[in-house]
């Protein structure tokens, strides 16, 4: 008796609270989805619809679990009033009976649980890798600009904890709510069969019972959200000092921001015990009224055993389907939050499945000519350009260049003239509000994605080193590039000596965004990774910036090498490295303001000679 009120009542008060995880996510996920139409379940049909013969595997093992779950409170009436209200041999002849058929039934309903649970468990692993990979496949493609107002660790929390949700839902969930449904269903009927006036009172009782705790379980919801969030913002705060501790070190503010954090992290405490308290006295009341209610009930039946209107097997069997029943409408209610939080979290999945990109591939892309032997010919005819995040401001502006095949052309400039942009508009991250683009003569908007990138090479300021080894961060530039192709590569960039000095040489693992490197180092690994790739058309994006005079030597003689028969494009804040260019840009506010040859540009005596004044002097003293 005191075990199944406890149930009940637990039942009923996890399920006031449900709708909230009774433990915080961790600060790398957004804050949780929130509720949403069930209605949203409707963009999953895509998803689920493959699997229709595996759905259908788990509805027949779920209606014979249900159905055998259902005919043992039948057994436990036979069993007493058959076995136990005869005697002699017949009543041991009963007991026999009526045991064996128990024990057929639990052997029914252990066999369909366990493949309702297996089918179910794929179904919802399976659902989910598939959005995973949807979501992935999707988010990949998408342009800068969508990055710009969507920040990544909201893609990877709805990659993660949304689908999460969704797998609990397809995986659990469904499948719970129909048994579950099926068991309130059955038992309610068989209630009614067993004792219609019995049935009557309970079910009253039951409503009286339910609406306190709803009501006081609402507050309990509400300081479980709180505490949520007070621990979520604790855990911000670590990972963001986490990620900082060389700064937070040099300004020695350990014992300030352990004070920050201990502070947040108590602020939390004090949140939680604030629901401690509410969650204990729900449980309080739920146990207090529903055992009253089960003993009221009791005590009827008791009555009527006693007057002879029931069989003491009526009586039991009229328990066990009152238990089924309230369990139920606590399992439903339960599933119910959950999938409300699921439905919320597949709304936000399918809004980022409806992003669509800006930049796409042509309906019927133009072919590319030929490769010509000395590199690619680019044009740019009165360009405008704002970015999406800065529509008022101009990056570009009525900008025109004419770049020839295997020239090398530098830009150069203060911060903001444009130069990065010109390289994202090259690649065609954004594209133009005005003017446009030619690659070998072809508009680069009718040009399919894949070709057009994969003709450009370029080597980045900031330097992205992939968590793999040595040879696979260079291999990044042409997956089928052998390993004397990309040792090669290496040769090149310099890059060769000091991998060949780690501890496992090419196959060292250089660490999480290349942490085991110098800056010099991941510059040479990137410069490889465009050698490797072998393009017509390079771009260098302070591809010297981080190396010390000796590797900049050594880089720049690669470099040279490496742009002879391509066309070259050079951005640098080091006057040095562009004065073998064959012609030098100066750019301002997103305009050409000077163009010429390093010499002709000094004496101009404008921007690129004020630049030189304050660079030259210095190099040329090194030297």
């Amino acid at each position: 008796m005191n075990t199944l009120t406890n149930k009940t009542a637990d039942t009923m008060t996890n399920s006031a609270t449900s709708t909230l995880p009774q433990q915080a996510a961790p600060a790398s996920a957004a804050r949780e989805p929130k509720k949403g139409s069930l209605a949203a379940f409707k963009g999953l049909l895509p998803f689920l619809t493959p699997y229709r013969k595996q759905f259908m595997l788990a509805g027949i093992a779920l209606v014979v679990a249900a159905a055998s779950t259902l005919a043992i409170p039948a057994a436990f009436k036979q069993m007493i009033d058959l076995g136990f209200g005869g005697s002699g041999g017949k009543s041991i002849k009963h007991v026999d009976l009526v045991f064996l058929a128990l024990f057929g039934v639990a052997s029914v309903l252990a066999l369909a649980t366990a493949a309702r649970f297996y089918t179910v468990s794929w179904l919802g692993e399976r659902v989910t890798a598939d959005i995973r990979s949807a979501v992935y496949r999707h988010v990949v493609t998408q342009s800068p600009e969508f990055f710009e107002t969507t920040q990544t660790g909201e893609v990877l929390s709805r990659i993660t904890t949304d689908t999460t949700l969704i797998q609990a839902v397809v995986g659990t969930s469904i499948s719970m709510a129909l048994r579950n449904v099926l068991l309130f269903l059955g038992g309610l009927a068989m209630l009614f069969v067993t004792s219609p006036r019995l049935s009557s009172i309970i079910i009253g009782l039951l409503v009286l019972v339910v609406v306190p705790i709803v009501m006081f379980g609402r507050r309990v919801r509400k300081l479980s959200r709180a505490s949520q969030d007070r621990i979520a913002d604790a855990s911000a705060m670590a990972g963001e000092i986490l990620n900082a501790m060389p700064t937070v070190q040099s300004f020695t503010h350990e014992k300030i921001e352990a004070a920050r954090f201990g502070a947040s992290v108590e602020g939390a405490f004090l949140t939680a015990m604030r629901r401690i308290r509410a969650r204990a006295l729900l449980t309080m009341i739920a146990i207090l009224l529903v055992f009253g209610t089960i003993v009221f009930v009791l005590w009827l039946g008791a009555h009527a055993v006693i007057d002879g209107s029931m069989t003491g097997g009526d009586l039991g069997q009229f328990i066990l389907y009152a238990a089924i029943v309230a369990g139920a409408i606590g399992a439903l209610s339960e599933v119910m939050g959950e999938a409300q939080r699921a439905a919320g979290a597949t709304e936000r999945l399918l809004e980022l499945m409806s992003a669509k990109s800006e930049i796409q591939s042509p309906a019927k892309p133009l072919p590319l000519p030929p490769r010509a032997a000395n590199g690619a010919a680019l044009s740019l005819t009165d360009i405008s350009f704002s970015y999406p995040s800065r529509p008022d401001t101009a990056a570009l502006e009525h900008l025109t260049l004419d770049i020839k095949p295997g020239e090398t052309v530098a830009v150069v400039g203060p911060s903001g003239a444009g130069k990065t942009t010109l390289f994202q508009l090259f690649l065609r991250f954004y594209d133009p509000q005005h003017g446009r683009i030619t690659l070998d003569g072809v508009d680069i908007t009718q040009l399919e994605l894949h070709d057009l990138r994969d003709t450009i090479g370029i080597v980045p300021q900031d330097t992205v080193i992939f968590s793999a080894d040595a040879m696979e961060n260079i291999r990044y530039g042409r997956v089928g590039a052998t390993d004397e192709e990309v040792i090669h590569a290496a040769k090149l960039a310099a890059a060769h000596e000091f991998i060949e000095k780690l501890p496992q040489g090419y196959q060292s693992f250089l660490g999480e965004r290349g942490v085991r490197l110098s800056g010099g180092q991941r510059q040479r690994i990137a410069i490889a990774r465009a050698l490797l790739k072998n393009p017509p058309l390079l771009l260098l994006d302070e591809a010297t910036s981080a190396l010390d005079a000796e590797s900049e030597r050594l880089v720049q003689s690669a470099l040279e090498a490496a742009m002879v028969g391509r066309t070259t494009v050079i951005i640098a804040h080091r006057l040095a490295t562009v004065q073998r260019a064959d012609r030098i840009i100066v750019m301002e506010d997103g305009k050409i303001v000077e163009t010429g040859t390093h010499s002709s540009l000094v004496d101009l005596g404008g921007i690129y000679a004020n630049l030189a004044a304050l660079q030259f002097h210095s190099i040329h003293v090194v030297h």
